[in-house]
């Protein structure tokens, strides 16, 4: 047998998948015989293989053997993955073996129910109580069991290259292994597949984490392009550093140099007023290389018990890892600012929260964009770590008329006595102020079914200053 998925076209000998066979599992429930659904079923059933030589053998009524998976060359999604991963035999049972419940709720109990006539606990067995259906679900446990019985040898290999924390299948994230309550065994917690992976072996399609006070960030993304983006050549350039860096980051992480001596990942500030762009760039840097950007909410993240921001964060962190999203932190100041003097127990507390996010952001080995309206505002001892600083400044009047260009709907006309040379020249406005204007007024024309004005516009910009205690 081959020690890995990578000799998958020789390892796995079914030549095609059947076209409209369902496969019949032992407790006669049928699964569609779809791209996705026929190598789930085939791995239920390597599990269910495993788990009945392995039972026979500890009753005492036979001897274990290790099944000889085979799955369909299918392009399903689980086929695919298996292939990129590259596992072991051990570790696609393993990943299986957590999969199980998911796709059979009560398939352990059918399974020791099958071998145990008697009712009663098989602490050998491993597993928990799902809370809701009181169902069993596997743990590390079930896991050593299955794969090595009482062979002390084997569980001791198998917890330290399939379920440790340097393992793969959970430094990746694929499988989660749950911490045991304090005093018990380190591989007596749940053991699941993530969220991501279930979905997409599942349903075929990527999961999307939802906003929640567990995951406080939502994915942003925008109709415009580049053309829309209106900044200074500089920031251009600057700018384009960071899609370059996106282009050539695994070439950089291999690099035997550079690897050794720089963080992962790219950090990089936007500074400036409100309006001028900052989000619309992160936005764009995401568009432009199709990667998820996802805005954190700070004020969700914060937490007035102890310890809970950094927990709230840690999950932010562990989930965005290894997938490739850029995180923006907006209004960043908030929480990445200077840390207070300690005067209090909950000072200290707060400074340690904000010690913690820090090194997440140091660590993480993607692209991280926080976002202030100053830069001062920005703890010094992090402002070193940013790769790229750019300022944002407020549009200059070529810009601004630029903006009052882009932003002319079709919908409404515009008045004859409407300059916009005349309004870029004489009103500082940003960028989201213009759109401001332009939007309000719009709906405003058309309400009225008359033409958008000059009158109509210069009392939008007097409610726009107004919202910064400006007037004309």
């Amino acid at each position: 047998m081959p020690n890995s998925f990578s000799q998958l076209r020789s390892w796995f000998k079914t030549p095609e998948p059947p076209e409209t066979k369902a496969l019949v599992l032992h407790n006669q429930h049928m699964y569609a015989a779809t791209g996705l659904a026929v190598n789930l079923s085939l791995g239920l059933t390597h599990v269910q293989q495993l788990a009945d030589s392995r039972l026979q053998e500890y009753l005492g009524k036979g001897s274990f053997q290790m099944p000889d998976p085979q799955l369909y060359d299918d392009g399903s999604p689980l086929f695919v993955a298996l292939s990129h991963w590259g596992l072991s035999p051990s570790e696609y049972l393993t990943l299986m073996i957590a999969l199980a419940p998911a796709l059979q709720p009560n398939f352990y109990d059918l399974l020791i129910q099958k071998h145990l006539s008697k009712a009663g606990e098989f602490p050998e067995f491993g597993g928990v109580k799902n809370a809701n259906t009181r169902t069993t679900l596997p743990t590390g446990d079930t896991v050593l069991f299955l794969l090595n019985g009482t062979d002390l040898t084997g569980r001791l290999t198998t917890w330290q290259q399939i379920l440790s924390h340097d393992s793969r299948l959970i430094k990746q994230q694929i499988i989660l292994l749950e911490d045991p309550k304090d005093g018990e065994p380190a591989t007596s917690g749940r053991i699941t597949v993530s969220k991501e992976y279930v979905e997409m072996f599942l349903l075929g399609r990527e999961w999307q984490p939802r906003f929640s006070s567990e995951f406080p960030a939502q994915p942003i993304t925008t109709l415009l392009d580049w053309d829309n983006l209106i900044v200074s050549k500089n920031n251009l350039q600057e700018l384009r550093i960071i899609q370059d860096w996106l282009d050539h980051e695994q070439t950089i992480k291999t690099d035997p140099a550079l690897s050794r001596m720089i963080k992962p990942g790219y950090r990089a500030l936007f500074y400036g007023p409100p309006g001028t762009g900052k989000t619309l760039t992160a936005a764009l840097v995401g568009k432009r290389h199709k990667r998820p950007v996802y805005r954190v909410d700070l004020s969700q993240m914060v937490s007035k018990y102890i310890g809970e921001t950094s927990k709230i964060a840690s999950n932010l962190f562990d989930i965005a890892e290894n997938r490739n999203w850029i995180l923006f932190f907006d209004e960043a100041d908030s929480l990445f600012g200077k840390r207070t003097s300690v005067t209090s127990s909950n000072d200290r507390y707060a400074n340690q929260d904000v010690s913690y996010l820090l090194q997440r952001v140091e660590d993480y080995n993607g692209l991280i964009i926080l976002a202030s309206n100053y830069k001062h505002n920005i703890d010094n001892a992090f402002m070193r770590r940013f790769q790229s600083v750019i300022h944002f400044s407020m549009p200059d009047a070529q810009e601004r008329l630029t903006l009052w260009q882009q932003t002319k709907p079709e919908v409404v006309k515009i008045a004859d006595d409407i300059s916009f040379e005349e309004l870029a020249q004489k009103f500082e406005l940003s960028g989201a102020s213009i759109l401001n204007v332009m939007y309000i007024s719009t709906i405003r024309g058309l309400a009225d079914e008359q033409k958008i004005t000059r009158a109509m516009l210069i009392d939008e910009i007097r409610k726009e200053l107004a919202k910064e205690n400006k007037t004309i």
